[in-house]
């Protein structure tokens, strides 16, 4: 079993940066592909990025590419995203999902463990 916490969500004007994290308990995190995931109010939850095992590998959705930057720290069991230019759309409920696989995926029924979710509201 794995666990993972969110962390770094918060209130943030339009343009401004957040950096999100995410702990993950265990052993086998450095095995583990990671996603970020977010659900906006009134709409269903969303891809925002994943990463592979190593690092090497990363997807964006398009709403976000160029804007925000994922990463990984295996060392630490650690996972970012990195949100600049943020947007009022950018406001959702962020989570944080691992994958019993090292390969990256956009599908939220490929990810085994799920956080609680990290609030991040941008305000205009």
């Amino acid at each position: 079993q794995v666990h993972v916490v969110e962390s770094g969500g918060g209130l943030v004007q339009a343009g401004g940066s957040l950096r999100l994290s995410c702990v993950a308990s265990g052993r086998t995190f450095s095995s583990y592909a990671m996603g970020w995931f977010r659900q906006a109010p009134g709409k269903e939850r969303e891809f925002v990025a994943s990463i592979s095992w190593s690092g090497d590998s990363t997807l964006y959705a398009d709403s976000v590419k160029g804007r925000f930057t994922i990463s990984r720290d295996n060392a630490k069991n650690t996972m970012y995203l990195q949100m600049a230019n943020l947007k009022s759309e950018d406001t959702a409920v962020y989570y944080c999902a691992a994958r019993r696989r090292r390969l990256t995926t956009t599908l939220q029924s490929d990810y085994d463990y799920w956080g609680q979710g990290t609030q991040v509201t941008v305000s205009s």
